[in-house]
């Protein structure tokens, strides 16, 4: 199995196969999802102290938040996944 990685702003990467979803932060549950993330020390916060663009859900159950919209982090998981060498 091939370990992807992405890029999700400020140096800071993510294993693409472990991501499940990547969402907008401004709905009340994923605020709620967040919020339980943090009560279970499963929070994630990379945003370097900028606005939260991005949620993205791991299948671990750990949440990482990020600065770059959810649009740009989901355009470099499709790049990664044609990367060169793929065949």
């Amino acid at each position: 199995m091939d370990i992807r990685l992405i890029n999700i702003g400020f140096g800071n990467i993510v294993s693409a196969n472990r991501v499940i979803a990547i969402v907008s932060p401004e709905s009340a549950p994923i605020k709620r999802i967040i919020s339980d993330a943090r009560d279970r020390g499963q929070l994630i916060d990379a945003t370097y102290g900028r606005r939260t663009r991005a949620v993205i859900i791991t299948d671990s159950g750990h949440v990482v938040l990020s600065a770059i919209q959810p649009e740009t982090v989901a355009n470099r998981f499709v790049v990664s996944k044609e990367a060169p060498g793929d065949g």
